[in-house]
């Protein structure tokens, strides 16, 4: 049977069938044995109309129970100023193409010339490429990036302290690539600075990577790491939340050469999981070797301001084997995203955000240790997210809490739990959160 919507002519199906020395269509699935093959009709629901469409739609979605977000673990519940959707969802930037053309893609270069400059002032890096496709690629992309720079070194220590959705992400590029991951031990929830040194000392590191606020929300101390590392020629990689390093010590600050991670907690709708927007910022040394695009600015042959393609280090544009990575996009439209979030909120405006979301974070504690019932599972300082023990049924009380409204955090080992806030959690929330939890 024919459909309108299918390009192919009978006659053109034919000539396509002569090419390949076949009479009809079912011979292409010869091999495929009839014990398999469906043969019944399939069971789809009649036509709709427009109408009867939208309407099964709105049912379906009413089912859906929104819940008051108390979880993180690299995914943030944060404020989206309403002026970005709209924005975002114009026909030019909905269906532009990656910007080869530069005299025709002015406005997508320019994007993300001002994205790379709010990124690398974040995260106080020299430089910063035009994005990557989440925070966990981008971390495993950096750990390619250590053993690239690192020449005749293959091994890169891993803090134990990193959320394990990434270590799991950059096992699976370094099991592919040939790369050795060596953990680096944790004590009372941070990095053992006393058993990196002693990891190091063992020689052959290329890489050492840790991450900032860690995976139980502690603010970790790096002092003293950076000098270690680069006193055994190997690359300091920080992954960090995007949002928190508007008040925290910036990666550069710490002395890293590769910053890295998720950019949604720009602004960027939980939304089921993506898509999202992984950064990468580096050292001015380290240019040549970081993956996906740069875009620069210069004038053109009449002075203007010009924006063009400065570095694409990709295995389209040179020899395969000589690509720093396979990576063939960015994110682009995410990184529009985060740049109409930062220049909405400004300095000012980030930091306010995450103070708002410290002070939550700290009052929920305080509040929880209050009950009797929780115990912190780390003396340690933190910042948005914290890491709880509590003396009854973890499962009974989640389940509480969700029918009650409430997605009263991600439960982790034994009876811990892990809660986030942000700026959008309110205290009257918060309260009703405690209330829940004494009962």
């Amino acid at each position: 049977m024919m459909y309108k919507y299918f390009p192919h002519t009978d006659k053109d199906l034919q000539a396509m069938m002569d090419v390949i020395g076949i009479k009809s269509l079912d011979e292409l699935y010869a091999e495929v044995p009839e014990a398999i093959r469906f043969r019944g009709d399939y069971q789809l629901p009649s036509e709709m109309s427009e109408i009867e469409v939208r309407q099964l739609f709105e049912q379906l979605g009413a089912q859906n129970r929104p819940l008051t977000c108390f979880a993180g673990s690299g995914v943030y519940d944060h404020y989206t100023p309403s002026v970005i959707p709209q924005l975002l969802q114009r026909s030019e930037f909905l269906t532009s193409y990656t910007p080869y053309q530069a005299e025709i893609s002015q406005g997508t270069l320019h994007y993300i010339f001002e994205y790379q400059s709010m990124m690398a002032e974040l995260t106080g890096m020299d430089i910063s490429n035009a994005s990557m496709y989440d925070g966990t690629t981008a971390t495993a992309e950096a750990v390619m990036m250590a053993v690239a720079a690192g020449k005749k070194q293959n091994k890169v220590l891993v803090s134990e302290t990193i959320d394990p959705k990434t270590l799991a992400v950059v096992k699976t590029y370094a099991h592919f690539h040939g790369i050795e991951l060596e953990m680096i031990p944790a004590s009372d929830g941070v990095t053992s600075k006393q058993d990196l040194e002693t990891l190091l000392e063992k020689g052959g590191v290329a890489g050492v990577l840790v991450q900032q606020p860690n995976f139980y929300g502690i603010v970790e101390d790096y002092s003293g790491f950076a000098e270690a590392i680069h006193n055994h020629k190997a690359l300091f990689i920080m992954n960090s939340v995007a949002a928190d390093l508007a008040v925290l010590k910036t990666p550069g600050e710490w002395g890293a050469d590769i910053a890295v991670g998720d950019g949604q907690s720009l602004g960027i709708p939980m939304q089921w999981g993506g898509p999202y927007v992984g950064y990468m910022c580096c050292t001015e040394k380290l240019i040549r070797k970081m993956p996906g695009r740069i875009v620069g600015k210069t004038v053109d042959n009449r002075g203007q301001r010009a924006f063009v393609l400065t570095l694409q280090a990709r295995e389209q544009h040179i020899r395969r084997q000589k690509a720093t990575s396979n990576i063939c996009s960015n994110q682009s439209l995410m990184a529009l995203f985060v740049t109409m979030y930062c220049s909405l909120m400004g300095k000012q405006g980030l930091k306010e955000a995450a103070e708002l979301s410290y002070a939550g974070a700290h009052y929920l504690c305080d509040k929880l240790l209050a009950t009797g019932r929780f115990t912190l599972a780390y003396n340690q300082p933190f910042f948005n997210e914290f890491v709880v023990s509590y003396d009854g049924d973890v499962n009974a009380l989640q389940r509480r809490m969700t029918d009650n409204g409430i997605f009263a955090g991600i439960k982790l080992a034994g009876n811990q739990l892990m809660f986030a806030v942000t700026e959008k959690r309110t205290k009257e929330e918060i309260d009703h959160l405690i209330e829940l939890a004494q009962l």
